[in-house]
């Protein structure tokens, strides 16, 4: 089984050096010092205060890889539809490509039963390019849960968990599934195959949605943005909003707003991903969490004043700051 991860950042690096330590034989596509560390030195993984060093294969150049049984990809949404052409020397016929990145996933509609069946959503895929070069039929979903860091290059900190819920599309319990899942199980991680995807892919969107425009507009943390009743009230507003946009499309929500909030109190003076990277002048995911949200509001008639309000401000915000081109 041959594993390429594009993108072997936090969340890749983790995945990559847990694969290559068990003797999987994983590429990993990285870029600028963090590549060049990795091919001098390999990649060091820092877990439960114990370093381990895993020789791994690491290039910028996908030629270099060749074909794959499974690409994961752990980019952020908007840079892969400018990529979309390097992706092809590392396909054969049967190349499962897992989707590991945050937010909607540009592919949601393939399959999906009902009215709206591969619908494309245009603020994750302009003009169709993922879905005509890469394909939705290779689409394996991935809600990705552990929490990691680069503190230098060549360097993989983890933070928290380590669980991948894995699905296809269609639900089934395929065998490039289950095969992909034994392997990441053999590798230390918890990979449960869910027949509902999406359903999870919602619930960890559900506080990305909300939480993450509005620390960038407050600079405020989970913990003050869930206890302080007015930011509390927008973002339970939005996510009564995102849920009826789920509900409209047949998603079921296993736990209710409140306990979705408190849940995110309970991490306590985080930072989201949405204001590190206004913080440190890195594109901003808006588009992945909450464009998309709206996007498929309107493709199912519901109204999201809420996500509107909020959206238009952090848009605003982050084309300011140089973060968000649009």
């Amino acid at each position: 089984m041959k594993i390429c991860i594009y993108g072997a950042g936090a969340i890749g690096g983790y995945l990559g050096a847990g694969l290559a330590l068990n003797g999987a034989d994983v590429t990993l596509i990285a870029r600028g010092p963090h590549l060049a560390a990795m091919q001098e030195n390999g990649l060091k993984l820092i877990k439960d205060g114990e370093e381990h060093i895993a020789r791994v294969t690491a290039t910028d150049n996908p030629e270099e890889a060749g074909p794959q049984d499974y690409v994961i990809v752990t980019l952020k949404a908007h840079s892969v539809p400018p990529i979309a052409d390097q992706f092809a020397p590392l396909f054969h016929d049967e190349t499962a490509v897992v989707w590991g990145v945050n937010g909607i996933p540009w592919w949601y509609f393939y399959g999906l039963e009902g009215d709206h069946t591969d619908r494309r959503i245009e603020c994750l895929d302009p003009g169709g390019v993922l879905w005509d070069k890469l394909g939705p039929q290779r689409m394996i979903g991935c809600a990705v849960y552990p929490a990691a860091e680069v503190p230098e290059p060549g360097v993989i900190q983890h933070v928290e968990g380590d669980r991948f819920s894995l699905g296809e599309p269609s639900g089934e319990k395929t065998d490039r599934v289950l095969a992909l899942s034994a392997a990441l199980i053999g590798a230390g991680f918890k990979a449960p195959v869910r027949p509902q995807i999406r359903n999870e892919l919602w619930v960890k969107l559900w506080g990305n949605l909300s939480f993450n425009p509005i620390s960038a507009l407050t600079h405020a943390t989970l913990e003050t943005i869930g206890t302080d009743p007015g930011t509390r009230e927008i973002a339970r507003r939005m996510m009564l909003e995102g849920q009826e946009i789920g509900e409209a499309l047949g998603v079921r929500f296993a736990v209710d707003v409140e306990k979705r909030i408190n849940g995110a109190v309970e991490v306590g003076a985080h930072k989201t991903s949405m204001l590190q990277d206004l913080e440190r002048g890195r594109p901003m995911e808006i588009d992945a969490l909450i464009t998309s949200v709206q996007e498929m509001g309107r493709v199912v008639g519901v109204q999201t004043p809420y996500i509107d309000a909020v959206l238009a401000l952090v848009q605003q915000r982050g084309r300011e700051a140089g973060c968000y081109a649009g």
